[in-house]
């Protein structure tokens, strides 16, 4: 069975010459899936749970207000990696970075609330406006899932491919990001449940999450499992992953943390995601000149 998910310097040329006339290609603009792929997806939704809590907690912004912050923020860089006719990967990764720090103060607001659960250090208050919905994280997550299913929906209706290599329109793109900021919103609810309230710690949370991994990993070879399917399902568990993992790297001690602190542990993932995007874009530059010389000669080929 053909894995859908990784996209080839063939399957973009092949998909690039098959479009419609007058479509607007995005192809290639969204990476191959590879180890490194969820490597830096991980690094990106781990950085993203530091540095939404650095911004919310630490400096003491709030919620409310670092969720319309971090917000824009990803309205901004999502407009960038829309506009970008190919494939850039530190546009592709500003995006899942910024729907990550978005996704974990959108979580946090709709979920917690000014009790002195969440508020630390004796605060009372945490920023500007509604402190937050206090809805807790089953609710919350509940409310996250029938979203994502209402955009799954009508991403079916709408007749366009989950296959991520032959999205190759303006809409088709749009709702593979929609889907990205909400289940990246999904998964800190169920990163935060695992580590706060369920009694795994960060530890025992990050295990459960590596331990379904795991077995998604091995249904890949069942031919009828749906790859689409499991892609979507790892994508939204290497969230909580990195929230769980954010956690141990910046939570105290006596929490079962490692108390490195917000600022540290962001300075640090920060500079490995950077590495790892300025490796992917010296990829992406050497195989760019072989890849149009060869889908030009195909094109005189074929004319």
């Amino acid at each position: 069975m053909e894995n859908p998910e990784i996209v080839t310097d063939l399957d973009v040329a092949s998909t690039h010459r098959s479009a419609p006339s007058g479509t607007k290609s995005v192809m290639k603009k969204l990476p191959e899936v590879t180890l490194a792929f969820w490597i830096m997806k991980i690094a990106a939704t781990t950085l993203g749970e530091t540095a939404g809590d650095l911004f919310a907690q630490t400096l003491k912004i709030g919620y409310f207000l670092t969720t319309i912050a971090l917000f824009l923020v990803f309205v901004v860089t999502l407009v960038v990696q829309l506009r970008s006719s190919h494939y850039n990967p530190f546009f592709y990764w500003t995006v899942i970075l910024s729907t990550s720090m978005a996704g974990t103060t959108m979580s946090d607001f709709m979920n917690r609330d000014a009790s002195a659960k969440f508020l630390s250090n004796g605060a009372k208050s945490l920023g500007w406006g509604p402190q937050g919905l206090g809805l807790g994280y089953p609710t919350g997550a509940a409310i996250l899932i029938s979203i994502l299913l209402v955009i799954f929906a009508v991403w079916k209706v709408s007749g366009m491919t989950f296959q991520i290599r032959d999205i190759v329109t303006f809409r088709g793109e749009a709702l593979f990001w929609a889907a990205i900021l909400v289940s990246n919103t999904l998964g800190t609810s169920m990163g935060d449940f695992l580590s706060d309230s369920s009694g795994l710690g960060y530890l025992g949370g990050a295990a459960l999450v590596t331990g379904v991994l795991l077995v998604l990993l091995a249904l890949m070879k069942v031919p009828a499992v749906p790859n689409v399917l499991l892609f979507w399902i790892a994508f939204v568990l290497t969230r909580p992953l990195g929230a769980t993992a954010g956690d141990f790297l910046t939570k105290p001690v006596a929490k079962g943390g490692l108390d490195l602190g917000t600022a540290g542990s962001s300075a640090v993932l920060l500079a490995v995601l950077f590495g790892l995007m300025a490796y992917a874009q010296v990829r992406e530059r050497r195989t760019t000149v072989p890849r149009a010389a060869a889908e030009e000669t195909v094109t005189r080929q074929a004319g």
